[in-house]
């Protein structure tokens, strides 16, 4: 199986769960909810936001981007990024946009409608509005959908790195109709996150475009358009923006799309400005260098923009979720009992309440693998196996009966071999991450085990290469928990970095995948969710 270099999104995270939002010309001081973030906690859908006809014409607004993109196509391995899909945001057009509420939305500019119209097989009619064009006047088709199914179906295109395959492969047709505007898909299998498909971290990219690089029913061809769209700044749109100039590792800018078929935008530029140092993010935004920021909340970072006259700022749950994950290659954790052991030794609160809960009261231990509280269906399946409790001498009882045993303050295994320093790994220069990392440490101690904290400076690499024992980090999951279970936790996944199989797991993630009915889908991913937390591979920490 290829290993990528990162992951699709669920997309890799190299911060830390909860999110700082902050912009400039808020009222106020700038308080934790001040000024027009105030209402997102109760009504996230419509907080800091108008109507385009409230907003006045003209200006511009810098967005600081904390990495330079590294890869123009959203929907490969490598350019799945936070980064390239911000960017994008306002470029590309999806079937379905997520809401601040998790919930999805169709996109109605570019559709009139999307529905299935028969469950079996199951089927799906999908029409484009009639006035929906790329920013050369190109109309967007069924031809665009069909390029993009090829790319990410892993049949195709098997040169063709996408980030993600759930969905698309499962497709046995798309019949085009009324002139392209109107697409028929017929589903191999049902797929229960359908709504999935051309969304979520997938974008839409033109095919005739693509076909520029050459012929679109060969696998040569379509590897020849993947890669081109991967390596190209477009100079393409199908959204309110177009990317006006791409400056490396500086700044890129965005002007409107004069072929643009739907409301505004009101804006004169949109700049994404590269700031690398999150520590300097909050200077520029006092300094006016950039009216938003978005980074991963540090003690010092929220005190800082909370200081900031005239800003208004917001630490909000989302979809991020931080973890602790173990590397099963190494052959002594691949032994159940010590990871049981050590997860039971863990105390969520006291990592929760010594980092993100100096800023926060929101965070609380996250008691699930594949739904957030916010969403249909999330239940509690990891307190009842003790992980997380901090409980040191059950921890131990779970080594003795297993047959470890502590000799010179040392854990030796049933076998009588010392269990070697483990290495536990974060992104560099996140000090909330050094601090679980050093408190996993310490928690553990106790039970014999030596752990040796070891920042990385590439996280997504250092995770494809499995060159770690525990890994610290996050998931950017979606509002499609079946789709990502499928990414996240099966045999083989290119993402399941620490080679976890349980063929159990495979079969109820598969079956929730491969249904129309959610409830049914909710319960099974909630058995399997259950099934891993008992197997003690990744520990989910909060929200």
């Amino acid at each position: 199986m290829r290993r990528s270099r990162v992951a699709r999104g669920a997309a890799l995270i190299a911060g830390a769960a909860l999110v700082l939002s902050a912009c400039g010309g808020g009222g106020g001081g700038g308080g934790q909810q001040g000024g027009v973030l105030a209402d997102c906690e109760q009504n996230p859908n419509t907080c800091n936001s108008a109507e385009p006809g409230a907003l006045r014409d003209g200006g511009e607004v810098a967005y600081a981007l904390e990495k330079n993109v590294p890869n123009w196509n959203a929907n490969s391995a490598e350019g799945n990024v936070f980064e390239t899909g911000l960017v994008l945001q306002g470029v590309l057009p999806k079937a379905f946009i997520t809401q601040p509420d998790l919930t999805v939305a169709m996109n109605e500019n570019l559709l009139v409608s999307a529905e299935q119209t028969n469950s079996n097989p199951q089927t799906l009619v999908y029409e484009i509005q009639a006035d929906a064009v790329w920013s050369d006047g190109t109309p967007i088709t069924a031809q665009d959908f069909i390029y993009n199914w090829k790319v990410q179906n892993g049949r195709d295109c098997p040169d063709c790195a996408a980030a993600v395959t759930s969905g698309y492969e499962q497709i046995q047709s798309i019949e085009p109709s009324n002139n392209g505007k109107t697409f028929t898909v017929t589903m191999a299998r049902p797929y229960t996150d359908w709504q999935g498909m051309w969304s979520g971290d997938s974008v839409i990219y033109p095919a005739h475009i693509a076909a520029q690089q050459g012929d679109l029913n060969t696998p040569e061809g379509l590897a020849a358009a993947f890669e081109y769209f991967g390596k190209t700044v477009p100079n393409y749109s199908a959204g309110p923006f177009q990317i006006e100039e791409f400056q490396n590792n500086v700044a890129i800018i965005e002007t409107p799309n004069p072929r643009w078929y739907g409301e505004g935008p009101n804006l004169d530029r949109l700049i994404f400005r590269v700031i690398t140092e999150a520590s300097q993010e909050p200077t520029a935004l006092a300094n006016n260098e950039v009216q938003v920021i978005y980074p991963q909340p540090q003690v010092d970072l929220v005190q800082q923009v909370q200081n900031i006259p005239g800003v208004s700022s917001f630490i909000g749950m989302g979809l991020t979720w931080e973890h602790f994950d173990f590397n099963l290659q190494n052959p002594f954790l691949a032994q159940e009992p010590l990871r049981d052991a050590m997860f039971t030794a863990i105390d969520r609160q006291a990592i929760i309440d010594a980092t993100v809960g100096q800023f926060t009261d929101k965070a609380e231990p996250l008691n699930n693998h594949n739904f957030m509280p916010e969403q249909e269906g999330y239940t509690d399946v990891v307190s009842e196996t003790g992980h997380g409790s901090g409980n040191v001498e059950a921890a131990k009882q779970i080594l003795t009966d297993a047959g470890y045993r502590i000799q010179d303050g040392r854990l030796l295994t049933p076998d009588g071999r010392p269990v070697p320093p483990l290495r536990i790994g974060y992104t560099a220069g996140n000090q909330i991450r050094q601090d679980e990392c050093e408190l996993f440490a310490q928690q553990v101690a106790p039970l014999g085990i030596t752990v040796n904290v070891t920042p990385t400076d590439d996280l997504g690499g250092t995770l494809a290469e499995g060159d770690y024992d525990i890994m610290v980090f996050a998931w950017v999951s979606s509002p499609f928990p079946f789709s990502g279970a499928q990414q996240l936790w099966t045999t083989g996944s290119e993402s399941n970095f620490g080679s976890y199989s349980n063929p159990e797991v495979d079969r109820l993630i598969a079956a929730a995948a491969s249904t129309t009915d959610v409830e049914q889908a909710r319960q099974q991913i909630n058995q399997a969710s259950r099934i891993m937390a008992e197997d003690s591979y990744v520990l989910p920490l909060y929200q």
